[in-house]
């Protein structure tokens, strides 16, 4: 039975983490949405958010896109290749619609399958 959970072992902790990704990434993106990935050697995939105060101004906005990723991750998390991920944000995101901005990781999630 697949687990659909997001413990801590899924999630980049630390700065040398989000310095692996950010060093020689593949990047998906959209107008509002950059994934950048990276292989890496666990056996899992990983994922960390970058949701700038520069794109996204009000707390409850940013706090309402990391739950989205975070669950779109969840769902998506035994479909996607070991890859670390790095969630970015460009203007324009706090504007999409939770149902919008679900569809459009959907489709950068795709990119990722193995």
């Amino acid at each position: 039975m697949v687990k659909l959970s997001f413990p801590r072992e899924l999630r980049l902790l630390i700065p040398s983490d989000f310095t692996f990704v950010f060093q020689k990434p593949q990047r998906v993106s959209t107008s509002q949405l950059t994934i950048l990935g990276r292989l890496n050697k666990l056996g899992h995939p990983r994922l960390g958010l970058a949701i700038a105060k520069k794109y996204v101004k009000r707390a409850h906005e940013r706090n309402r896109i990391k739950r989205l990723v975070r669950e779109s991750f969840r769902l998506y998390q035994y479909q996607l290749s070991s890859m670390d991920f790095v969630i970015l944000v460009k203007r324009g995101v706090d504007n999409l619609t939770n149902p919008v901005l679900t569809q459009m990781l959907e489709k950068l999630w795709h990119c990722y399958y193995f």
